[in-house]
């Protein structure tokens, strides 16, 4: 499980297509590896990989066919930044909200506002996954928790914070950029069973 909070950004290193997967080599910062071993889960952009192998500040994650063609990572290439998580122990605050780190499907940054000292943020998402969206509920973004602002026919807004700006990699963010998407578990829970009991969970 995760916690959405992201604790920082690592890179690409290389990537290495194999038969039926494709190895990533990700560099993380000197102090984030501390205690991490072989088997370990570390979520990359909120998706959910396992330590295949470890040297210095470098870990290997294999990413199976599937992951890859249900998330952003496909369209990762050296160089690039990407928030990471390491997976939540007993004792941790939950400071965000829990995640699994299995990704619901792929939104893109539809528009982009820079007000001072704020980030807005539009997403234009599929829409079978609208329904779990609503005003000032949860929902991961690359891994991170955020709340929701506004909700309109084609997806959802977020507003961040220099704080959050400065620790993830949408800093970077550009129009037309897919993310990966994790909705709140609860909220699906709630709307699939009232979708069940022939009844409708009403935004706002």
């Amino acid at each position: 499980m995760f916690t959405g909070i992201v604790q920082g950004t690592a890179h690409i290193k290389s990537i290495e297509a194999l038969s039926g997967l494709k190895r990533f080599c990700i560099a993380f910062p000197e102090t984030a590896l501390e205690g991490v071993k072989t088997g370990a889960s570390v979520a990359i952009n909120g998706a959910c990989l396992t330590v295949v192998s470890q040297e210095q500040h470098c870990l290997w994650f294999d990413v199976m066919m599937e992951t890859l063609a249900c998330t952003t990572l496909e369209e990762l290439t050296p160089g690039q930044s990407v928030n990471f998580e390491r997976a939540a122990r007993f004792g941790d605050e939950i400071g965000g909200h829990l995640l699994s780190g299995h990704v619901h499907c792929v939104a893109q940054v539809r528009l982009i506002e820079r007000p001072e000292n704020n980030l807005k943020l539009y997403f234009s998402v599929p829409g079978p996954w609208r329904r779990y969206i609503f005003p000032k509920g949860y929902i991961a973004i690359n891994g991170a928790s955020l709340t929701i602002g506004e909700v309109d026919d084609q997806g959802f807004t977020v507003y961040l914070i220099p704080e959050t700006i400065r620790a993830t990699t949408f800093r970077d963010v550009a129009q037309g950029d897919p993310v990966n998407i994790e909705v709140d578990s609860q909220t699906q829970t709630i709307v699939d069973t009232l979708a069940r009991m022939n009844l409708q969970a009403l935004p706002g």
